[in-house]
């Protein structure tokens, strides 16, 4: 029978300290929900000292997710033990995770301690963990640039202390597969108490090897593997959650292991955190990218069509890509078969987005012939974006060309209902717009990156634009859809704003109610 290998996703936790991502409340409670769908043991919902806003993310995961062990990481102090406990308070499981640094770069220039004290410290809170929740995560931080001899102690001395999990971090992508083997399997011959844990692994992707060196631990012995859905994450990501599950699911004969994972929920979850966080994929990304198993090649597709096994390891369908893409929806179309198609591309709609998503599909198929799933796709993504947002675009107009000074009017709906208007002139079309709106919301930000893709092909595809703009050193992403390119500029600006300024929101809370 093959072993069980279990499945932690950071997404919440890791994914969202990726550059321009800012989640709310409701989106991590959304995504989480969604992890719960796909099958994940443990979800790790944030990290509850950074802020009161992480705080009450976390409960409101653990208050709505019930069957995976809800997560909350933690430094190793009092205070961050403290913040991960109350966060967890109404969860049906919870895990407190403790982390701290190991190596003699981080000793010597982060933390300024020697390594006798780091082990007190390691070993006290673990304890302090312990006596609020049966379920205690350890990690030393930066394990594979440390002084193996230490890890071994410091393992040691935590699972005396009640450590159940034991998490082996490759903190900066530094490993190769060969020596992370090698060091898992050391962990087990050196440590005398590891049977009493389980013994997980939480790469980075620094140098593209995350993946590959969390499957060469699973073969060393580790049983947990860390995770985010898309491989997101702090600099060049984490170990893809898809990944790790496809070549398990894949290669059963050179693994022999299994994981909960209901594979016919990936596309779907990737989806969702990728509209959600505004980090697009790649169209190469393994798995889950728009080429994924897309063939163009003439040998490759008269291989296809005589059997798919040829050119690929992999049913699409048994990843979730959505089947029946052939149902093309028009301006004829009802709310019925509307539902119906959005409810098989793995969308789940409240009825008033419902009757939104429906409207916009009829202005858009009232510019467009054929509405495919990809423009449903982004149709549906763009109004739950404006969902969460602080101020509403309700008009735009722009007037431009070769012989006229670009010139944009905006009207945008305040949060108290009021309705403010402004006009402005740029150097371009998209620089009118933003400094029409930067008149009206007047936040001090600077665009740092502006890019357009076609959501599908033809002269009257939608176009999804993806901006990010920075403020106080903190980057926001931006994402909007919309026929006309202009539109859809003003739409991924106001989404970008609407973030930063829901953060600011979030924070100028905290301050007023801290004590």
């Amino acid at each position: 029978m093959a072993e069980q290998i279990k499945i932690f996703d950071t997404t919440l936790r890791d994914g969202e300290q990726s550059p321009g991502v800012a989640l709310t409340a409701s989106d991590k409670v959304e995504i989480a929900q969604q992890l719960e769908r796909l099958g994940v043991d443990i979800i790790e919902a944030g990290f509850p000292l950074t802020s009161e806003g992480d705080l009450e993310a976390v409960a409101m995961v653990a208050k709505n997710v019930r069957e995976p062990v809800i997560a909350a990481l933690a430094h190793a102090n009092p205070k961050a033990v403290d913040a991960a406990r109350d966060a967890l308070k109404d969860a049906a499981r919870s895990r407190i995770h403790v982390f701290l640094s190991t190596s003699d770069i981080h000793l010597m220039h982060q933390l300024k301690k020697n390594k006798e004290d780091v082990l007190e410290m390691a070993v006290s809170m673990v304890g302090r963990a312990k006596g609020y929740a049966e379920d205690v995560e350890f990690s030393p931080m930066d394990a594979t640039r440390s002084e193996r001899e230490y890890v071994y102690t410091m393992l040691q001395e935590v699972i005396e202390a009640g450590a159940t999990t034991v998490n082996i971090p490759d903190t900066v992508g530094y490993t190769v597969p060969e020596e992370f083997e090698e060091f898992i399997k050391a962990i087990f011959e050196n440590v005398s108490n590891i049977h009493k844990a389980t013994v997980s692994v939480h790469c980075h992707n620094d140098l593209g090897m995350a993946v590959a060196n969390s499957l060469a631990a699973v073969k060393a012995g580790a049983r947990t593997i860390e995770v985010c859905v898309n491989g997101i994450g702090e600099r060049a990501g984490n170990a893809s959650l898809e990944e790790v599950v496809m070549a398990i699911r894949t290669r059963p004969d050179f693994f022999d292991m299994e994981t909960n994972i209901n594979t016919k929920e990936i596309y779907r979850t990737s989806r969702l955190v990728e509209n959600l966080t505004g980090m697009s994929l790649q169209p190469n990304k393994a798995i889950v990218g728009g080429n994924a198993f897309r063939h163009q090649s003439g040998i490759h597709q008269d291989g296809i069509l005589k059997m798919r096994e040829t050119y690929e390891i992999m049913n699409a369908e048994d990843i979730g890509w959505p089947a029946g893409g052939e149902i093309v929806l028009g301006k004829t179309s009802g709310r019925h078969g509307f539902k119906a198609r959005i409810e098989a591309l793995g969308f789940e709609l409240t009825d008033e987005e419902l009757s939104r998503a429906f409207l916009a599909f009829k202005e858009l198929a009232d510019k467009k012939q054929e509405v495919d799933d990809r423009d449903l796709e982004a149709l549906v993504a763009d109004k739950k974006r404006t969902s969460v947002e602080v101020y509403h675009l309700d008009f735009v107009q722009i007037t431009s060309g070769d012989h006229a000074t670009p010139t944009a009017t905006v009207r945008l709906i305040a949060p108290d209902g009021s309705v403010l208007a402004d006009a402005a002139l740029g150097t371009g079309p998209v620089d009118a717009i933003y400094k029409a709106i930067n008149r009206i919301i007047n936040v001090p930000n600077q665009l740092t990156e502006f890019s357009v893709k076609s959501v599908t092909e033809g002269i009257d595809a939608q176009g999804e634009v993806t901006i990010r703009i920075e403020s106080d050193g903190r980057s926001y992403v931006g994402r909007g859809a919309d026929t006309d390119i202009m539109v859809a500029s003003a739409k991924a600006y106001m989404n970008a704003l609407n973030r930063l300024l829901s953060v600011q929101r979030r924070a100028d809370s905290e301050v007023r109610t801290s004590p």
